[in-house]
């Protein structure tokens, strides 16, 4: 005869301990929480609604490291933020005869020998992005207003000047914009050192409605030569980021210059050294 056991099976899994079934619950894709574990009872819902689960799942998925010390409002979202985080530009280098790029409402065409691409005359390339498809849903959009951070490098030749112009705009579903940056266009001078320089502008607590992301960049060359001799841009991106608490004048700051300075908070622009 069987000894009897000390302890009888569990008749639910809901009898484990809450610690025990948060555990289970890291290792559920994130959708499948959502859309079919949180229906399943109430205590599935609670747990999965508790921000521990979701710093849980970011740990496990590499979002943060154990050391992590940066506040955070709301791990879910931050979660799903971090896991759709990535550049929304395509081919950001220009590559291929600019694949993906669009000038004048045709697609561009322009010879691109290597990165970066060299833009003659007055030539402006664009990219429209469209947030919902590439899986930022409504709500998150409006109701968290994730920061969206875009950047974009740009030199001349050293033997020819060039403009250089940035233009980047959120719009509705009906495209009517709802917020823009376009910074005064930079001109640099014939001899120059080609130094490469980066321009970056992040918005925050934009208007409800965001749906597209317009990305338009260019310029010209001031010797008006044939050819390409206009500024050469690369490495241009787009990026949807959780909210952080952080100095944006620090983050802004040019070298040299103190962190807070009124003059770093305002300029886009940011010299650094070769990097090609």
């Amino acid at each position: 005869m069987d000894a009897p056991h000390s302890k009888a099976a569990l008749d639910s899994i809901n009898e484990l301990p809450e610690n025990i079934l948060l555990e289970l619950f890291t290792h559920v894709p994130a959708r499948q929480l959502l859309l079919n574990c949180r229906l399943v009872c109430s205590l599935w819902r609670d747990l999965i609604d508790l921000m521990t689960l979701w710093k849980r799942k970011c740990l496990r998925e590499g979002f943060i490291t154990e050391d992590w010390d940066q506040p955070v409002a709301n791990w879910k979202i931050f979660y799903f933020l971090r896991s759709l985080h990535r550049n929304l530009l395509r081919n950001p280098c220009a590559e291929g005869a600019a694949k993906a790029w669009v000038r004048g409402g045709h697609a561009e065409h322009t010879q691109v020998r290597k990165p970066p691409t060299l833009l003659p005359r007055m030539c402006l390339k664009s990219q429209l992005v469209d947030l919902v498809a590439e899986g930022y849903w409504e709500e998150l959009l409006d109701t968290f207003r994730p920061d969206i951070v875009v950047k974009d490098w740009f030199a001349a030749r050293a033997d020819c000047g060039c403009t250089y112009q940035l233009k980047v705009q959120l719009a509705s579903a009906d495209y009517f914009v709802l917020a823009s940056f376009e910074p005064p266009p930079v001109t640099i001078q014939q001899w120059n050192n080609a130094t490469w320089t980066e321009v970056s502008y992040t918005f925050s607590d934009y208007p409800r409605g965001v749906r597209y992301i317009l990305f338009q960049h260019g310029g010209r060359d001031t010797q008006y030569w044939a050819g390409w001799y206009g500024p050469r841009v690369t490495n241009s991106s787009i990026v949807v980021s959780p909210k952080m608490t952080r100095n944006q004048a620090s983050s802004e700051a040019q070298p040299g210059q103190k962190h807070g300075q009124e003059e770093a908070a305002q300029s886009p622009y940011r010299a650094v050294v070769q990097i090609f």
